[in-house]
């Protein structure tokens, strides 16, 4: 199974701003107004009283006009999208302005019912409007349509970017799908290094961007925009930034005995001059664009004995006579399973699901509800692969998702937090890639026995885990960019001082004075919060647990598949329906029985592995040198 792009990256796209809105409750930096006899209204609403009865008043007034508003915005998002022309982007970029002005005044007008008591439902609400933007525009002429602009031109630079290899231009799908097969160290630098060609040009934007964004997260309270993010998590930012380091501390030391021993196995590849056997691993050699996700070269790093599989993903699809579309059936027949109702038929009308040849398209998977009720979609290049197959089932989570919650208030339709809204679809994927759930669906005739365990988990690991410090690195990046602890001519030295840090990965070779590395990454110009990512990697393993758990299940953790439990699907549902409308830790509750993150279902889940890691490792020097 090769992997192009990043399997569990989807954006749930909703019309207010980049990605989906998130669940805010701050209780560090509130943006605090003056009291006045009556509150200023967004343009085009009556004023409001002061009181628990303006709040009440303005909430209703406020979510009528989101609802109205947010629909218009995602359909121009969506038409940007799946055709990008000059005059798709100038319309998105208009409508982008006219949702972030809005945004603002809704914001500022939020934070003038501040010290008013009110009913903890509206004052959720009140929280939800004065905290959930992503990129805040301050409340002055102009700024929106400006920030709105670049935010636009930075997506579709991305999108439409090309670099030349071996005499022709080649897309980011045509690169990737060679880097994932290359075993020849030059042409891996060349691709690695030519595609981060694309994004010097953004550089300049970018930075004017993070200013724009930081004079509006002042205006409503905050340091900067990173301490703004750092607040949707229903606790302080700054004891959010403490709770993913308590993650990231649970899960790092198998990080590193993955990291040791791939190590060892790409310096017997590669010898000495290429891929050293102590310090960091070549980035480039990991057969992905980001090394995000290490599965690609598995080939590389297989055991030494036993491990080959018994099958191949991609070769089971095509036997199979799969195309794009019956992988959407498939992927939406493991929800129906589980007692959740097939999708509405626009959906399969609507949905972008191949790549079209008569247009440029952002590419990039993602899963949309444009109406906010039923009008569900995906937007994907699908190929008839392995990694398409996974992902098709984690965008279709999104999906199920946001029609589960649709009968929420407005401002309550969307995840318990971002990392909930990515791991229902990974938590899924956890069953669809089983051997068991093959099975049961028709593509394999037998169920591979415990000695293709060690094979099965590490390829998992070579995806799951080799992303965690990925998904912690690129906000911990950005929060420093946005707090000017790292200036715009130390953007590009500070994110490969964090790729070491984390990762323990180096470029290739020397980068150009003028790269800007991190927009080269789709979250970065597309101004995707990444922490949910690192979340999502932490929740699917907690979800799966407890649903195994329910479902009685008592062989190994890894090859559990929910397939067809109607019971787990109707807890499943309970959690999902409750959309924003209630702290995280509530919905968690609802579904596995505890309250708080733990990264120990992943330690459960790979423990086997674990154990084989370190006996491989044994006598080697793992780690390596942060300076």
């Amino acid at each position: 199974m090769k992997r192009q792009l990043m399997a569990a990256a989807a954006v749930c796209a909703l019309a207010f701003g980049a990605g989906c809105a998130t669940t805010q409750t701050d209780g560090q930096a509130d943006a605090q107004a003056p009291v006045e006899t009556a509150a200023a209204p967004p343009s085009g609403m009556p004023d409001y009283p002061v009181s628990a009865e303006g709040a009440t008043r303005f909430i209703a007034d406020a979510e009528a006009k989101y609802a109205e508003i947010s629909e218009y915005a995602a359909r121009v998002q969506w038409t940007r999208a799946t055709n990008i022309t000059f005059d798709t982007m100038w319309l998105e970029s208009k409508v982008n302005a006219e949702v972030t002005e809005l945004q603002v005044q809704f914001a500022n007008q939020a934070a003038a019912f501040n010290d008013v008591q009110v009913d903890p439902v509206v004052r959720r609400k009140l929280d939800l409007l004065r905290l959930g933007i992503v990129l805040p525009a301050p409340n002055r002429p102009g700024a929106a349509d400006e920030l709105a602009q670049i935010t636009t031109r930075l997506d579709s630079t991305y999108s439409t970017g090309k670099f030349e290899f071996k005499g022709r231009q080649i897309t980011l799908d045509e690169a990737s799908l060679i880097l994932a097969d290359s075993r020849d160290p030059e042409e891996t630098k060349a691709l690695y290094e030519g595609w981060r060609t694309v994004s010097p040009v953004m550089k300049d934007d970018y930075a004017r961007m993070v200013a724009i964004a930081n004079e509006g997260a002042r205006e409503l309270g905050f340091a900067d925009t990173g301490a703004l993010w750092r607040s949707g998590y229903d606790m302080p930012a700054d004891a959010f930034a403490a709770e993913t380091d308590r993650l990231w501390a649970q899960v790092k030391p198998f990080y590193e005995n993955l990291h040791c021993y791939v190590r060892g196995r790409l310096n017997a590849r590669y010898g000495d001059a290429v891929q050293p056997d102590s310090g960091p691993i070549r980035a480039d050699l990991l057969g992905n664009m980001w090394s995000q996700q290490w599965g690609n070269v598995y080939d590389v790093v297989a055991p030494t004995s036993g491990g080959e599989s018994s099958y191949d993903l991609t070769e089971l699809l095509k036997a199979a006579d799969y195309d794009p579309l019956k992988m959407v059936r498939t992927g939406e027949g493991f929800y129906t399973s589980l007692g959740l109702e097939a999708l509405p038929q626009t959906f399969w009308e609507r949905s972008m699901i191949t790549r079209p040849q008569d247009r440029e398209v952002v590419c990039h998977a993602s899963a949309w509800n444009l109406d906010n009720v039923d009008d569900l979609r995906i937007k994907m290049c699908t190929n008839v692969n392995g990694d398409d197959f996974y992902t098709v089932h984690h965008e279709l989570g999104h999906n199920y998702y946001q029609r589960a919650y649709n009968q929420q208030p407005m401002l309550f339709r969307n995840g318990a937090n971002d990392g909930f809204h990515e791991a229902i679809g990974d938590f899924v994927g956890l069953s669809a890639l089983t051997p068991t759930y093959l099975n049961q669906i028709g593509l394999l005739e037998t169920t591979p026995g415990a000695e293709e365990d060690i094979p099965f988990l590490l390829k998992m690991a070579l995806d799951k885990i080799a992303f965690l410090p990925f998904g912690l690195m690129v906000d911990r990046w950005r929060w420093d960019v946005f707090s000017g602890a790292t200036p715009p001519e130390a953007y590009n030295t500070a994110w490969t001082a964090d790729m070491l840090k984390y990762q323990g990965l180096v470029p290739p070779g020397p980068r150009p004075a003028n790269a800007f590395d991190p927009g080269a990454k789709y979250h970065v110009p597309g101004n995707t919060p990444y922490t949910r990512y690192f979340l999502a990697h932490i929740y699917q393993f907690q979800f799966h647990r407890a649903a195994c758990k329910q479902a009685g299940w008592t062989g190994p953790l890894h090859r559990c598949s929910i397939y067809g439990n109607e019971e787990v699907g109707r807890r499943f549902n309970a959690m999902m329906e409750m959309g924003q409308s209630r702290p995280w830790p509530e919905a968690m509750q609802a579904f596995t029985g505890e309250t708080a993150n733990d990264a120990s279902a992943v330690a459960d889940y790979f423990a086997p592995l674990n154990a084989w890691l370190t006996e491989q490792n044994r006598g080697r020097q793992c780690g390596w040198s942060e300076a």
